[in-house]
């Protein structure tokens, strides 16, 4: 069933959202935090993979922190020397998990970085990275509601921070430098795509597909999937602290991050979603404020536009990177 407004709404759908009055300085100050802390700087180990045309290396660099942040890069011994690198976040309690699961954007010439969710994992792909500084407080199951007290201790600020920092270790590796970026992911990695695009400066394209952690309010008000029901949950039983708690995270809302946001764009919605409801993908997408497009898929849900939706990706960067492979 369609889980929310009908399209011609969503179209026109431009909510009032609330943005803080330090938020670019909150965001400049958690970034410049990071990027002083150089720690050990990236590395990329070559391992060995069952791959003919693509080689595979296992990435740590210095996520927030200066924490350790695992991810893949699989890089396509094809490559043109100015195709871009797709720089890839992943979906909610997922992880990097293994090499032969991210075939796609190599397979298409592309070099690919995965970037590993500290402290995820547990739901449908592993993980290898802890999250370290987790205050501990109190709040319900998952990560939504992680350090919701303050932005500075927000489980997010800590995964924002990180998808910001794959990119800058994408830009100091002799084997990726000087190749422009895009930031892509579905679900909660189409958040982090938007939020890096916006944190990270000079991105050449933006692919959010169904992206999570828009207009954070109304999804937590009109589903009771997760996980956003995280956040309803905790405001039900922790009344006193709902509105700090929305405060908190008008911070990491990439409806605010896309007022920032100048890459181009293709966004995915789709009207059967009920875990990012498809007004929370408009609230974003209305908002971004860079060159963008929307692909509208009606009877879809959370998997968006599948094969499909992937076919279109390749189009849209074709259009901006004429000298990608064309292939069938």
């Amino acid at each position: 069933m369609f889980v929310d407004l009908p399209l011609e709404q969503l179209r026109e759908y431009r909510p009032a959202i609330p943005l803080p009055g330090d938020f670019d300085e909150f965001w400049a100050g958690q970034v410049a935090a990071a990027r002083s802390v150089d720690a050990a700087g990236a590395a990329f180990r070559p391992v060995p993979a069952p791959l003919a045309a693509i080689d595979a290396y296992d990435v740590t660099f210095p996520g927030h922190g200066g924490a350790p942040i695992k991810g893949w890069l699989l890089m396509p011994r094809t490559a043109a020397g100015d195709a871009p690198v797709i720089v890839e976040y992943v979906g909610y309690h997922g992880g990097r998990g293994d090499v032969l699961d991210w075939l796609m954007w190599a397979s298409c010439g592309l070099p690919h970085l995965v970037m590993d969710s500290r402290g995820q994992g547990g739901g449908w792909r592993t993980a290898d990275t802890v999250d370290a500084g987790s205050t501990g407080e109190p709040g319900s199951t998952g990560f939504l509601t992680r350090g919701i007290g303050r932005p500075q201790d927000h489980y997010y600020t800590r995964l924002t921070i990180d998808a910001v920092r794959a990119i800058d270790a994408v830009r100091a590796e002799p084997l990726l430098a000087g190749r422009p970026v895009v930031t892509a992911g579905g679900s909660q990695g189409g958040g982090l795509a938007i939020a890096a695009a916006h944190l990270s400066g000079d991105v050449a394209a933006c692919l959010p597909d169904v992206p999570f952690l828009s207009h954070l309010r109304r999804a937590a008000e009109i589903t009771d999937a997760g996980p956003y029901a995280e956040l309803a949950a905790f405001c039900r039983l922790r009344p006193a602290d709902a509105e700090t708690a929305f405060a908190t995270l008008s911070y990491l809302d990439v409806a605010n991050h896309a007022l920032r946001a100048s890459a181009p764009a293709l966004f995915s919605v789709a009207l059967r979603d009920d875990i990012a409801p498809p007004s929370t993908v408009f609230a974003a997408y209305q908002r971004y404020a860079g060159p963008k497009d929307i692909a509208v898929y009606p009877f879809n849900g959370h998997e968006g536009g599948g094969t499909v939706h992937r076919r279109a990706q390749l189009e849209y960067l074709r259009g901006l990177f004429p000298s990608m492979p064309r292939g069938v």
